[in-house]
């Protein structure tokens, strides 16, 4: 693993107030890049390459995800990421489910039976975002609450989390190192050779050597969830 002193060294100039969607000075400098602007879609697309989905709306300088059973697709950034430190702001409503997925394996398009809406899933890693207490998923299992590697590894603190406010989480990877950061505190790490993470990684792509290079995508889990700030650093 490669030392990590160069990504930590800007984690107190991203915990600041600052204006939302924007850059500092030093950020810029550091490698920093805005995945997202506040007004556009510019460098997403729907989670299979299909143009941006209308299950998505920008609203108040955000991505918003828009709750409907028939439509829920994943959405994805254009480009492509190794090793990374990634930021982001979001918020959930009452009982919201969402996520962050990382080293996607695969993406899935499908009709539902009898409806004329469409689903789209990336399948992968993912940062899980819920409300952990009144959210079935959070409420069934310590891998699912919020900042968890969903199903596999609990965070190593839980942190207690109010819905309609924006939190600040972080995904780090840095080889086969990776971090999850929520409001300020490392709440989980773990290595991609992990045999847990392994497992996690070959049940969805059927394979001895998973992928580990992809996009970063933004789940639709048929709740109003709001991202903004989103700034990735390559660090590969």
């Amino acid at each position: 693993m490669r030392p990590l002193l160069a990504c930590f060294i800007t984690i107190a100039s991203l915990s600041l107030a600052q204006p939302a969607n924007q850059l500092t000075p030093e950020e810029k400098a550091a490698g920093w890049k805005l995945l997202f602007d506040g007004s556009t879609t510019t460098g997403w697309t729907e989670v299979t390459g299909l143009p941006f989905p209308a299950s998505w709306k920008i609203e108040d300088g955000c991505l918003k995800a828009i709750p409907n059973p028939q439509d829920m697709q994943d959405i994805r950034t254009v480009e492509k990421y190794k090793s990374f430190d990634l930021y982001f702001e979001w918020k959930l409503t009452k009982a919201g489910n969402s996520g962050v997925k990382y080293l996607v394996q695969k993406t899935d398009r499908w009709q539902r039976r009898n409806e004329t809406g469409w689903q789209a899933r990336a399948r992968g890693l993912e940062y899980q975002l819920v409300d952990d207490n009144n959210n079935s998923d959070a409420l069934s299992a310590k891998t699912r609450v919020t900042a968890s590697l969903y199903s596999y590894i609990a965070p190593t603190k839980h942190l207690q989390l109010d819905t309609n406010i924006f939190h600040k989480s972080r995904i780090l990877r840095d080889g086969n190192h990776v971090e999850h950061w929520l409001d300020g505190q490392k709440v989980l790490e773990f290595e991609l050779t992990d045999p847990i993470v392994q497992t996690a990684l070959r049940s969805i792509n059927k394979s001895e050597t998973p992928s580990l290079e992809s996009f970063i995508s933004l789940q639709n889990h048929d709740s109003d969830v709001w991202f903004r700030s989103i700034k990735i650093r390559r660090i590969d």
